[in-house]
């Protein structure tokens, strides 16, 4: 059985629980917390001292969250399916993790004063997935889901708490939230008390 590494917050590994819910794979989490069980027994043993990490059969382990989702993209059929539609998903990913960083930065490092000039610029930042989605009527690549749909998913589901009614503007980028949000795999995860009870970010902020 998978078995994923995290802490007991949403962070970085929501997206990968979000995928493997939704996909009916069955997948045991490991709590990596508190600090001091972290530094003892699990940061030692990670690729490069962070997790989330996944591990595959027993054996294969794999570190970095883009890392993962990219892997559980291939393995399960959700990377499109030419070379053409899995370099439009990198991009995508790429967006993504773009306004990813510029959130966490501002939410571990910046908050207080931070907070209102981030969500100033988001519809600058929203604006091109709208472009992107618009044509497609349904997921990134149209009607067959991807490992960055449940990516931007995330992200955009955070941004919502952060600022309600950001994707007002944006009907497109919307509709795809609404969509991603109604699916039976995703309701299922978020009708978990493991998600319900679940922090956004490590720091309470949100």
């Amino acid at each position: 059985m998978p078995t994923l590494v995290y802490f007991p917050v949403r962070g970085r590994a929501e997206a990968m629980r979000t995928l493997l819910t939704d996909q009916n794979i069955t997948y045991e989490e490991v709590n990596a917390g508190p600090r001091e069980n972290w530094v003892e027994n699990w940061k030692p043993k990670m690729q490069f001292g962070q997790c989330p990490c996944y591990t595959d059969d027993g054996v294969f382990e794999l570190a970095q969250s883009n890392a993962i989702l990219a892997y559980l993209g291939r393995k399960y059929d959700l990377y499109g399916s030419d070379i053409k539609q899995a370099a439009t998903l990198d991009m995508m990913n790429s967006a993504v993790e773009d306004i990813r960083g510029a959130y966490v930065r501002m939410i571990y490092q910046n908050y207080e004063e931070g907070k209102e000039p981030f969500i100033k610029e988001l519809p600058e930042k929203l604006q091109p997935f709208e472009n992107l989605l618009k044509p497609t009527k349904g997921y990134i690549l149209g009607e067959k889901i991807s490992w960055v749909d449940y990516n931007l998913f995330d992200l955009l589901d955070i941004l919502t708490i952060l600022s309600p009614g950001c994707l007002d503007a944006f009907p497109a980028v919307k509709a795809f939230y609404e969509r991603m949000l109604a699916r039976p795999g995703v309701q299922k995860r978020r009708q978990t008390d493991h998600f319900k009870n679940m922090p956004v970010n490590g720091n309470g902020k949100q």
